[in-house]
């Protein structure tokens, strides 16, 4: 086709040419910026979490909370450094094959960052979602199981785990959107052939 817009028998536009080449490097920079943004929202989660401490005397006894007495803090510290730093690494990728102007052609290397995508936007989803709710134990107690609330007592402790919790949560989302992202780059090469070969 003149327009260099080849239809899919689903009514699915598989570019190709210039098309394709503008469609990837629109992508590529909302990537580059969205893992930009998991960078310094994941490191900044990891901090608010990690460096949280609260000390409080109950009964001339010194008591310090700290994340490391909540599992899930320290999982959720953990899945926000290895996000970051994956981003960081995907995001340096990125933006080398920007700068070459080199599309992503290779099926073995989008199934791989596809792979890595969805690993990394589950674990941050369970991290979220385990840190949040041992945070609600916290905030609230369970009478049934005779758990005090404790955030009554270490307030400034949870205010900076609900910031990190909050942080960790946009991170979360973010990769969720990726993921998305690099599901279309993956299925879009498979879309390509596909119109490559019923157009001969």
């Amino acid at each position: 086709m003149s327009s260099g817009v080849v239809v899919t028998p689903g009514n699915v536009s598989v570019y190709h040419g210039g098309n394709l080449k503008v469609i990837d490097r629109r992508m590529r920079v909302a990537e580059v910026v969205l893992r930009c943004a998991i960078c310094v929202l994941g490191v900044l989660a990891a901090v608010l979490v990690g460096i949280d401490k609260q000390d409080k005397v109950i009964f001339s006894i010194d008591k310090k909370a700290k994340f490391t007495d909540m599992k899930a803090l320290v999982f959720l510290v953990i899945a926000n450094a290895i996000a970051a730093s994956y981003s960081f690494i995907q995001g340096l990728r990125c933006t080398v094959s920007m700068l070459r102007g080199s599309l992503l052609f290779n099926k073995t290397l989008a199934w791989a960052i596809f792979s890595c995508d969805q690993i990394m936007a589950y674990v941050m989803l369970a991290a979220v979602a385990a840190a949040a709710q041992s945070s609600v134990f916290g905030e609230f107690g369970q009478s049934e199981l005779q758990w005090m609330k404790i955030c009554n007592m270490y307030e400034k402790f949870c205010t900076q785990v609900g910031e990190g919790i909050a942080s960790s949560l946009v991170v979360s989302l973010i990769m969720v959107t990726i993921s998305g992202m690099s599901a279309f780059n993956l299925f879009r090469l498979y879309g390509s052939n596909k119109g490559k070969n019923s157009g001969r």
